[in-house]
């Protein structure tokens, strides 16, 4: 009999063991696609079971052909795993170094940062929490340390922590008990993960790890200050590293990373990953953001710088980011409702206010998503009693006088003036970005999503063509603070 050449699949996925199992013994329940050292497939199912495990890993180099003992007579990927015991297959759609994409294994060499850029679902998270998993449930007895700092406390336990690909998720066994009153992952050898949240660089200060994961760092509020003292604290070992998982953006500290000869890079592309991914999601994505500048970012995951024509750039932003020492004078809530209701209306809520030199200073991005007409009103109030703010100044073409009688029916009282544009979004807000450039408007930290806005707004919008919802709603609250009476934009008080 000839012997075919066969070529295994890119991603060898949980669900294609699963139908290779039914071949044979039935259904496995409950088959999920969670790590299994590969050390212990092998151990479990002997050298057979190491021969077969080489060759389906044999994609991780590369390699276009397994050995002719293990492609003789098969057709497909499949026809390697019938006949086997369920119970071993079970093991293998469990076992990491098997499932996983070339570029979610760890770099060789010398490193001290693998940066994980992608696009959303792309797994760039599943690798993070795989690769602290592994060095936290090494050995017997560990006392390794190990950071994990996301954007806020609560981005950590829900996505690195309890996402569904989180460490909790994925630690089938070994798994670290959650202490979530000390903000720590203790697993059964005695290793220790500490959650951290970058908008208190502080609490950086003063503990120390071999290992650090790092979620989302281009939207982190104050990344330099964070990161930094993250690199003081990374000093216990021989061989300190972190990972860096985010969505690319052209944020400095991005820029940073990229430029270190320390840095090994891993760019990870959504559509890379679709065989995990709910059907008609990539259809969806593709449908929607095919060919747009938001899409080879979002799904692609490739870092897009910032539009020429936009009328901020982002390292001017990066200048005026400061952290704010004292009381502002006054304070105002800018509002554009959303045109629509659905799960992708934003309501744009950005909070501002005054300083002692007379310069505005933005202090939040608000905005909500998804929310009825009751929801981004109850929002709105929650800015203004939060901030203590004097005034709420919100938009009425999208819905008249109904949106001061929204406003009003969840605090009466309420201080509200509604506004009506009468010029061009663009036109408007070009007196607004020369605020900025004179030095009179500063961020009171960073607002990754609104500045993201405004340094890809252009003469015709937003790139994506969606409203500015957000830019829409800083451009009022600046407007009333600083432009209010000398004629730009045009607006008429109702």
């Amino acid at each position: 009999m000839k012997r075919r050449k066969h070529r295994l699949s890119s991603t060898l996925s949980a669900p294609a063991l699963l139908a290779a199992s039914r071949q044979g013994a039935g259904a496995l329940a409950g088959l999920r696609r969670d790590m299994q050292a590969l050390g212990d497939v092998v151990s479990a199912i002997g050298k057979d079971g190491a021969e077969l495990v080489e060759a389906l890993a044999a994609r991780q180099a590369d390699r276009p052909q397994v050995s002719p003992k293990m492609a003789a007579g098969a057709r497909d990927s499949q026809s390697l795993l019938r006949g086997l015991d369920p119970k071993l297959l079970h093991r293998l759609a469990r076992s990491w170094p098997l499932i996983r994409h070339p570029l979610q294994a760890p770099p060789e060499g010398d490193w001290r940062n693998w940066l994980l850029m992608g696009g959303r679902g792309s797994g760039k998270t599943r690798a993070g929490a795989e690769w602290v998993h592994a060095l936290a449930s090494a050995g017997e007895k560990s006392g390794l340390r190990i950071a994990l700092v996301a954007e806020t406390l609560g981005d950590a336990r829900e996505v690195m922590v309890d996402g569904l690909s989180g460490i909790a998720r994925i630690a089938r066994h070994k798994r670290p008990e959650v202490e979530i009153s000390r903000r720590r992952l203790v697993w059964p050898n005695g290793a220790v993960a500490q959650i951290f949240s970058a908008e208190d660089p502080e609490s950086l200060r003063g503990p120390q790890f071999h290992y650090a994961w790092c979620d989302e760092i281009a939207k982190w509020k104050y990344a330099d200050e964070a990161f930094d003292m993250l690199q003081f604290s990374l000093r216990l070992g021989e061989d300190p590293r972190q990972v860096i998982t985010t969505t690319p953006r052209p944020v400095p500290i991005l820029k940073r990373l990229l430029s270190d000869p320390g840095t090994r890079l891993s760019r990870l592309s959504t559509l890379g990953n679709a065989g995990n991914l709910a059907p008609g999601f990539i259809e969806a994505l593709q449908a929607r953001y095919g060919g747009t500048r938001l899409g080879r970012q979002e799904v692609d995951g490739e870092l897009i710088e910032d539009r020429e024509d936009a009328l901020w750039r982002r390292d001017r932003l990066e200048e005026l980011t400061v952290k704010l020492t004292e009381p502002l004078s006054r304070i105002v809530i800018g509002v554009d409702p959303p045109a629509g209701a659905g799960a992708q209306s934003v309501c744009g809520i950005v909070v501002a206010g005054l300083d002692r030199l007379g310069r505005a200073v933005v202090l939040a991005d608000c905005s909500v998503t998804g929310e009825s007409p009751a929801g981004w009103a109850a929002a709105v109030l929650r800015a203004f009693r939060r901030f203590e703010a004097d005034r709420v100044v919100a938009e009425v073409n999208q819905g008249g006088e109904m949106v001061g009688a929204l406003l009003k029916s969840v605090e009466a009282n309420l201080p509200v003036r509604m506004v009506r544009a009468t010029r061009g979004k663009f036109l408007r807000a070009e007196p607004v970005a020369a605020l900025y450039e004179q030095g009179r408007v500063l961020h009171a930290g960073r607002f990754t999503d609104l500045e993201d806005q405004m340094c890809d707004f252009g003469p015709d919008g937003l790139s994506n063509g969606r409203s500015p919802d957000r830019l829409d709603a800083l451009v009022w609250a600046l407007t009333a603070l600083l432009l209010d009476g000398v004629g730009e934009p045009r607006i008429r008080t109702l």
